[in-house]
């Protein structure tokens, strides 16, 4: 399964979910980071949403936000609960 974390440099808010994703065990999924400053498409989609995390698929799945403050177990139970092959 692979993850698409919609981000831009300098955003905390995704660099803390970036960090917490990749503490995650016990899920498998490989995980893609996209700059949104890089494509305009992204940018006019995700600009004021960021960050954004995305189950890539047909149709992709956008996840619910986790809360800045949420842990890494928080982060796995919604996983578990969205991604498909776990």
């Amino acid at each position: 399964m692979r993850l698409i974390l919609y981000s831009k440099s300098g955003c905390h808010l995704c660099e803390g979910l970036q960090e917490k994703l990749q503490q995650v065990r016990g899920i498998s999924f490989q995980l893609e980071v996209r700059d949104i400053t890089t494509n305009d498409q992204w940018w006019q989609a995700y600009e004021y949403e960021i960050p954004v995390l995305v189950v890539d698929g047909e149709p992709p799945q956008r996840l619910p936000r986790l809360s800045p403050r949420g842990s890494v177990a928080q982060l796995e139970k919604m996983l578990q609960r969205f991604l498909p092959e776990i």
